[in-house]
């Protein structure tokens, strides 16, 4: 799934009820749920009450890979977020290049962290 859908799944989530009743139900206003509705890009409080709206995972939409943070566990999304708030003319592929990059930057320290943790011996 791609973040560049949001608009199209609150459409279709939506229905024929009236944008000013979906936003109450969401927690934004009309005029945000519009505008994302056309295609724009939402900070990230109105992104999070979305999917929450619609029932899915922030990490499903902005296509991050799931993570094990230990193997006996369940895959997590990273703990980051990556959003890009202030330029609206941003293209896509630059964003999606950045996200890359900062979720590289955390699984790296992530990785470091877990090494640091097995190499320490426990004082007796």
């Amino acid at each position: 799934m791609s973040l560049l859908r949001l608009g199209a799944m609150l459409r279709t989530q939506r229905g024929s009820r009236k944008v000013r009743d979906i936003a109450t139900e969401i927690g934004i206003s009309p005029a945000t749920l519009t505008r994302v509705e056309a295609g724009k890009q939402p900070d990230i409080g109105t992104f999070q009450k979305i999917c929450t709206w619609l029932k899915i995972s922030p990490a499903e939409l902005l296509d991050v890979p799931q993570v094990l943070v230990n193997p006996a566990q369940e895959p997590v999304a990273p703990a980051a977020s990556v959003h890009f708030r202030a330029d609206r003319e941003l293209p896509p592929s630059t964003a999606a290049d950045l996200a890359n990059l900062i979720l590289a930057a955390q699984r790296e320290l992530a990785r470091l962290a877990r090494q640091r943790h097995h190499n320490v011996s426990p004082r007796i």
